[in-house]
């Protein structure tokens, strides 16, 4: 069965599942997305790993394992998500040492997570993508208006690129923005945190 690349289109709060994000994947050569349901620290983990310019004051779990591997010489082939069961995702991260491959089994959400910080593709199979895969909408603001439902639970797409984080910068100075993004990756809250820096980006 043939592999299915997949890019990351966004991350957007889930509004049914609070807490939770939902996590949209696109085919390279395709208008299907796959939306996941994934946590919120795995959220900022992915948004962190995405922006690059945002630096944790201290390693985050997927930046721990991509210092130990690096260090021990392992690298990340590639990430296949494989299975779909009940609504869970179930993934494999393909690792190479000294030219033997392992693969291992891991959280959908944890793969991705270490894929953005090996630059590792993401890929699927057919049959996931026609189970739970949604058509995008080709729209003049290429918004995705659609829903799908894994496991009875209705995860709603829209505007995600905008939705990450919703939050009212306008009446602050660039000062006070400026404070706002140090708490922020203080707190680690780096969701947050880029979307300050894109803020303050926009009034340079």
């Amino acid at each position: 069965m043939s592999l299915i690349k997949l890019t990351i289109k966004g991350i957007s709060y889930s509004q049914t599942q609070s807490g939770a994000y939902a996590l949209v994947l696109s085919e390279m050569e395709g208008t299907r997305t796959l939306p996941i349901i994934i946590g919120a620290f795995e959220a900022q983990s992915i948004a962190i790993a995405l922006e690059k310019e945002i630096r944790p004051p201290r390693p985050l779990t997927h930046d721990l394992f991509k210092t130990f591997s690096d260090r021990f010489s392992i690298t990340i082939k590639e990430v296949i998500i494989h299975k779909l069961v009940d609504g869970v995702f179930f993934s494999s991260l393909v690792c190479e040492r000294e030219g033997v491959e392992e693969t291992i089994d891991t959280r959908t959400s944890d793969a991705i997570a270490i894929a953005v910080r090996f630059q590792a593709p993401i890929y699927t199979y057919e049959n996931i993508l026609d189970k739970a895969g949604i058509y995008l909408k080709i729209e003049e603001e290429l918004a995705i208006n659609e829903t799908t439902d894994l496991d009875n639970n209705t995860i709603d797409i829209e505007d995600f690129e905008s939705n990450i984080v919703k939050s009212n910068f306008s009446d602050l100075s660039v000062p006070e923005l400026n404070e706002q993004l140090d708490k922020a990756v203080e707190d680690e809250n780096y969701e947050l945190a880029a979307k300050i820096r894109d803020e303050i980006s926009k009034r340079s």
